[in-house]
């Protein structure tokens, strides 16, 4: 249940009581599924968990909030525009009200910060001069962020991010990563020991994603739906995946499909005119942001789903989660050839050259035509992510990187003890 509350003092805590504030500034909580699935396995584990992060635009909206005993603690923050003078009114506004709301919740056990940005550091060494311990939960690669991004090449601004990213390894006592591509850079780059960096992978939320009845009247009329979900930004290729539906349209000769786009970001606005220019907007459906059950209905009902991100410096590392939502939809999908997305869907997915619309296309229509491939695919997308890629899996390994963080019990709910760390050289 969600419910305004008021918190108080905490600082008189039970001595034995393990406290753990986990800091987030790319979105509010619990909209954050990862940050969520974190904060509530490390509750059921016995920890006292606070979240300070922003506020939602139409959800997440309270200054203050406990949702199912993790109290949270949000912020107003306005987006950045207008290049890099809002991003540090956007950063620099974030890390005010990250350290007036730290000192609200008092003493903690570890600080878990979540990038990005890689700005997090600040307030965490703040805190570990007070005796806690600093656990680095990196979500994106930020220099490979920027080039992906921004596409300004290794200039002054991502020497500036390749710097912060230095700094907070450097104060880190353990590392999250989100996969083994993220761990090899926190150890290569990082200089992180092997031993204190953690793989915690990211994977559905199993009772948000069970299939429902197919709903015919979603296609629009056609015998086919196709369906893209996730954020919409740059660098996550809904611009591809739109020139792949006109090309199916106008190379393939294939009109017998509908598609539907969940999802918004920052490049929403560009993309519905996007698909207008190409002439796909009596076949392609801009949803925004649904609510989860509308989303069910859809992936419910998707014949084939999209998953159109280009190879650039950070995609072909990452794992997307859209990728393992399709999965756990029983959802066969159509991928770039991308590193992690071969580790992450293997046979549950086909692969075009990256970046090659055509071929993409083609992959599609290749499904479309193949009911039995389709069902085979979904089959083993559902055993994965059930089994290997299961959350239960990356549990165990979060537990693990708080123990390791925290490895005296008897010291919970005080300082904990400060071990000398030995860095690779």
């Amino acid at each position: 249940m969600l419910g305004n509350t008021s918190f108080g003092d905490t600082t008189g805590a039970r001595r034995h009581e393990r406290r753990a504030l986990i800091l987030v500034e790319n979105l509010s909580v619990p909209f954050d599924r990862r940050v969520w699935q974190e904060c509530t396995t490390l509750r059921d584990a016995g920890w006292t968990v606070h979240v300070i992060c922003p506020r939602g635009e139409k959800r997440d909206t309270e200054p203050e909030a406990v949702v199912d005993g993790v109290r949270i603690h949000r912020y107003p923050l306005r987006a950045a525009t207008g290049g890099p003078a809002g991003y540090l009114r956007e950063y620099g506004s974030a890390l005010w009200h990250t350290l007036r709301l730290a000192r609200k919740v008092g003493p903690v056990d570890v600080v878990h910060a979540c990038n990005p940005p890689d700005l997090l550091f600040l307030p965490a060494l703040w805190m570990k001069r007070r005796g806690a311990r600093f656990v680095f939960d990196q979500h994106d690669l930020v220099p490979e962020l920027y080039l992906s991004r921004f596409g300004r090449g290794e200039d002054l601004l991502y020497r500036a991010v390749c710097a912060l990213e230095r700094m907070t390894y450097r104060a880190a006592d353990v590392v999250i990563a989100t996969n083994e591509s993220y761990r090899d850079v926190a150890v290569r780059r990082g200089r992180q020991r092997p031993e204190d960096v953690f793989v915690v992978r990211s994977a559905p939320a199993v009772e948000r994603f069970q299939p429902v009845p197919p709903e015919p009247e979603l296609k629009r009329g056609k015998q086919h739906l196709l369906c893209y979900l996730g954020v919409m930004g740059p660098q996550d290729g809904v611009d591809y995946a739109l020139r792949s539906l006109a090309k199916l349209r106008d190379d393939l000769g294939r009109t017998d499909w509908h598609a539907v786009f969940v999802g918004a970001g920052d490049a929403f606005d560009a993309m519905v005119e996007l698909s207008g220019r190409l002439g796909l907007s009596e076949q392609v459906q801009f949803t925004g942001r649904v609510p989860d059950a509308d989303l069910v209905r859809y992936l419910s009902t998707a014949d084939v789903c999209l998953s159109p991100d280009p190879r650039n410096p950070l995609n072909d590392v990452s794992t997307m989660n859209k990728v393992m939502e399709y999965m756990a939809m029983g959802r066969p999908i159509v991928s770039f050839d991308l590193k992690e997305a071969r580790v992450s869907a293997g046979d549950a997915a086909v692969y075009a050259r990256a970046d090659d619309e055509a071929e993409f296309a083609e992959l599609v229509a290749v499904l479309l035509d193949d009911p039995e491939k389709r069902a085979r695919m979904g089959k083993i997308g559902q055993e994965r992510v059930g089994g290997e890629l299961s959350w239960q899996n990356s549990q165990r390994s979060l537990l693990a990187a708080y123990a390791a963080a925290c490895p005296d019990p008897r010291r919970a709910g005080g300082a904990p003890i400060r071990k000398g760390r030995r860095r690779r050289r």
